[in-house]
């Protein structure tokens, strides 16, 4: 299983990358292993108020409906426009041509409660047994 070490992760499996004031957000490679093929994905439209834990979209796979929660607080600045025609990107490159938003956090302190690789994979373990 794919854990890049320089992103951050949360207990629903988003990931999160830091750039500057920003937060990229995608979901991890366990997620989409988990959910199959993904077919369709819906995302809040940019200028979107969330706070930490809401759902920022939904992802639609052979096997379920999912919802991608926002891990910071913040605005939704950038949407992934090529997942409306393209929702396989999520299946092929989770961690890169499959992100999905771009949240301008309003707290840095929200960062904290993220994940790194490590704990984040130990996580994974606990829930696998």
């Amino acid at each position: 299983m794919n854990i890049p070490e320089q992103l951050r992760y949360t207990k629903d499996h988003e990931w999160a990358k830091i750039e500057d004031n920003t937060l990229r957000v995608g979901i991890t490679d366990y997620a989409q292993h988990e959910m199959g093929d993904v077919v369709y994905v819906d995302l809040k439209p940019t200028g979107t108020k969330v706070e930490k834990g809401d759902p920022v979209g939904t992802v639609e796979s052979v096997k379920a409906v999912s919802e991608v929660f926002a891990p910071v607080s913040g605005t939704i600045i950038e949407t992934n426009a090529a997942l409306e025609q393209s929702p396989e990107l999520v299946n092929q490159d989770s961690y890169g041509q499959g992100w999905m938003v771009v949240i301008a956090f309003e707290d840095a302190q929200d960062l904290e409660a993220l994940m790194d690789a490590k704990d984040y994979e130990e996580y994974l373990s606990a829930e696998a047994k």
